[in-house]
């Protein structure tokens, strides 16, 4: 129904934060890693958000980054793993680390999600291990990222993967890396080999 929702920041909770647009003000649940990063202020934030109808409740779900909103409509797709589970998830881990327990199949990592126990995180292990595109979510704009560090990026990934390299090997590798320090996709590939031998 939304796709984002631009205002100020009027109130900090625990895992909540209200939002002003417009005189309007909403309340936006969101994981707590992001919420730690956010602070109460006049300026103006874009907050990308997932709406949820339920017969006793509209709740708005919110991130400061598409793709943290991308991954958490996956996540609430896995059977066992709602909203919640999929917020303390995002609470948990970064994106990076989240793609690559899953292409690595280490639940150990995703459990420990508060709520989130071994047998969850098997499953989303199972049900998402397909329908996570690794190129797709590194092409996914990032604010601090610019576009062509992104392509830089992505095609790093498929260079590793042709010569041999599993998804899971070169997305380890290369998000291990500051993308931003890079200027062509032949130093990138230098130092992810590196790391993919320290791995």
């Amino acid at each position: 129904m939304f796709a984002y929702l631009i205002g100020e920041i009027t109130q900090i909770d625990e895992d909540e934060v209200f939002l002003e647009v417009n005189n309007i003000g909403y309340e936006v649940f969101m994981p707590k890693s992001e919420i730690a990063k956010l602070k109460v202020s006049a300026e103006e934030i874009k907050i990308y958000t997932h709406f949820q109808v339920r017969e006793d409740a509209f709740i708005i779900y919110g991130f400061t980054k598409e793709k943290t909103r991308s991954i958490f409509k996956k996540l609430i797709t896995v059977n066992g793993i709602g909203p919640k589970g999929a917020l303390a998830i995002l609470s948990e881990l970064t994106i990076d680390e989240l793609i690559s327990a899953i292409l690595s199949d280490d639940e150990k990592t995703i459990s420990k999600a508060n709520g989130i126990g071994a047998k969850t995180a098997k499953r989303l292990i199972i049900e998402l291990k397909d329908k996570i595109d690794v190129e797709g979510m590194v092409g996914i704009k990032d604010d601090d990222v610019a576009d062509e560090k992104i392509s830089l990026r992505s095609e790093a990934i498929d260079a590793l993967s042709v010569l041999g390299y599993s998804k899971s090997e070169a997305f380890k590798a290369i998000s291990g890396l500051n993308i931003a320090d890079y200027n062509d996709v032949e130093s990138l590939l230098k130092d992810a080999l590196k790391n993919l031998a320290l791995l």
